[in-house]
């Protein structure tokens, strides 16, 4: 079945702007550093600081986001964090001070987590809840686009000229937003017409705690697996591999084609599998997946990993939301997902830190990818086993009742 038209428009919102808060945000941002570095703009190690800038302010912006939609409703907090990320390229397209590139970079973060748990949960709630599987996942295909732009256009852009780069990636999140600002207010509570029935269809009777608790703890441990092929993936390729620059480059190129195809996957997944199981079978073929590198990092074998990797990327978030919100409610789903999304800020932070360490220690980045689908494969255990959880929380919630 067809979403409606008002459905499409408000997906539509969604994915672009998780487009601009990720996948240009950062992703395509993450594809300029080292043309940034090269210009000599900043160090290595400013580089880094840079990073790691963005990584803060991504776990700020999801620890605030709920808060902040609740005070001030979905479509301001949506406006104001992409004028936060456009602002922070157009004011960095040429050489300024560290600190200014330093704020900047911190405040992008900020609204680029506030877009990614804000504008999926408005979405999701103004939804009728025939579109709710399919909703839910393509509102990250913003994701995956940007990914491939990150892959493909933005390193074509930046050899030819770096401020030309930044002014660029501005021009589009500015014409984005001139497109959709009108139509962002769509995501407001009641903005339009609402979603058929009063919803109580989807709201579960008691928070399955347990369950909730086993899905957040899966994502952590995804955002564990989700590091080696997002940072380390190129590199080694192209050097401990022997591939060349150039075949590793169109090797993540292929992963930016799977992140494109990964959310309208996990859609479908979900309409066939259901939520648990679409998403238990997503984290486990990306073990797989992740853990492919340690059998062989011959051409053909990196390419199916990036692909499937790629896909997967998006499609375990579009996969954890929805789930989380056929749990909790959409109602509650800002808040769960919210707390699930700083959570894997910081699993996603620290994991990085914690990988670059073992590198050095080890001087090979395959230990990384062992790490990498082993907490992969812990969290597919739990995943699996999270329904067991769901008897317990009823058993305490009727004992609770029964007191």
């Amino acid at each position: 079945m067809m979403p409606t038209s008002r459905s499409v428009h408000l997906i539509a919102c969604g994915a672009s702007a998780t487009l601009i808060g990720i996948g240009l945000g950062r992703f395509a941002y993450a594809a300029l550093l080292p043309e940034i570095v090269e210009a000599g703009w900043f160090t290595d190690t400013q580089a880094a600081y840079l990073g790691a800038a963005n990584l803060l302010g991504y776990f700020l912006g999801a620890v605030t986001a709920s808060h902040a939609a609740t005070r001030l409703g979905p479509s301001m907090v949506v406006r104001l964090s992409v004028s936060a990320v456009l602002l922070s390229f157009a004011l960095c397209a040429v050489p300024t001070p560290f600190a200014w590139f330093l704020a900047w970079r911190l405040l992008a973060g900020v609204g680029g987590a506030v877009l990614m748990v804000v504008a999926p949960s408005a979405v999701l709630a103004g939804l009728v809840p025939e579109d709710r599987k399919t909703g839910a996942s393509f509102v990250f295909a913003g994701i995956g686009l940007g990914v491939l732009m990150s892959a493909t256009l933005v390193p074509a852009l930046a050899t030819l000229d770096l401020t030309a780069s930044w002014l660029a990636l501005a021009a589009g999140i500015a014409v984005l937003s001139v497109w959709n600002w009108p139509l962002w207010r769509r995501l407001d509570p009641g903005a339009d017409s609402k979603p058929s029935g009063d919803g109580s269809a989807d709201r579960p009777a008691a928070m399955p705690r347990g369950v909730i608790a086993a899905v957040t703890t899966a994502y952590a441990l995804d955002a564990i697996g989700f590091v080696p092929h997002t940072v380390f993936w190129v590199d080694l390729l192209a050097r401990q591999a022997g591939h060349g620059i150039a075949a590793a480059n169109v090797v993540w190129a292929l992963f930016g084609v799977g992140a494109v195809a990964g959310p309208f996957l996990a859609g479908y997944a979900a309409r066939v599998l259901g939520w648990h199981g679409a998403l238990t079978a997503g984290l486990l073929l990306k073990t797989l997946a992740v853990a492919l590198p340690l059998v062989s990092v011959s051409l053909p074998a990196a390419v199916v990993s990036s692909v499937l990797v790629g896909a997967l990327v998006p499609g375990v978030v579009a996969l954890t939301s929805g789930r989380l919100a056929e749990l909790v409610g959409p109602e509650r789903h800002r808040h769960t997902w919210g707390f699930a999304t700083a959570v894997f800020a910081a699993a996603q932070a620290v994991a990085a830190y914690a990988m670059a360490a073992l590198y050095a220690a080890s001087g090979s980045y395959l230990p990384l990818f062992a790490v990498g689908s082993g907490a992969l494969l812990v969290g597919s255990v739990i995943l699996a086993l999270a329904p067991t959880l769901l008897s317990t929380d009823k058993t305490a919630t009727h004992a609770g009742h029964d007191t």
